[in-house]
């Protein structure tokens, strides 16, 4: 049997009538048209915005607030804690290329954040691009400078 154009048709099943809603009862989709009596589901357009959860807090709007998703823009910083500030000699300069050079860092790969772990003894002025509040306070107390960089 040869096949030609006029003798394709589609599959059994495969083209289903369209249902003419709102055409009487016999149409079996009659006057509000499977919609229901009242209520938002059964107005005319879009009854809710995607994701509405009839008022409660939705899912896109809950999900960044939950544990283990990543920060959007988050600042990295190369790490030093005080107390492996206390190596350094008494006066000096210190800053992200000094603290290469002297071995305690040896991944520069962001800038230089002072965390406040630990005592610090000695006098130095230290340039970073953060501190934190004990970090700043223990390097004031120890009688050194901090200075901020962009």
């Amino acid at each position: 049997m040869t096949i030609t154009l006029d003798s394709l048709k589609p599959n059994k099943g495969a083209r289903t009538k369209k249902l003419r809603k709102g055409r009487g009862i016999a149409a079996g989709q009659g006057a509000s048209c499977g919609f229901g009596m009242r209520g938002q589901k059964s107005r005319s357009g879009r009854p809710t915005r995607p994701g509405f959860e009839g008022g409660q807090m939705p899912l896109y709007r809950r999900v960044p607030k939950l544990k283990h998703f990543p920060l959007v823009n988050q600042k990295l910083y190369t790490i030093v804690n005080v107390s492996a500030l206390n190596e350094l000699k008494e006066g000096s300069k210190v800053n992200l290329d000094s603290l290469v050079k002297d071995g305690i860092v040896t991944s520069p790969k962001s800038p230089l954040k002072v965390l406040g772990n630990g005592k610090l003894d000695v006098k130095l002025s230290v340039q970073a691009a953060a501190f934190t509040k004990s970090a700043k306070s223990k390097i004031e107390a120890a009688g050194g400078t901090c200075e901020i960089l962009d």
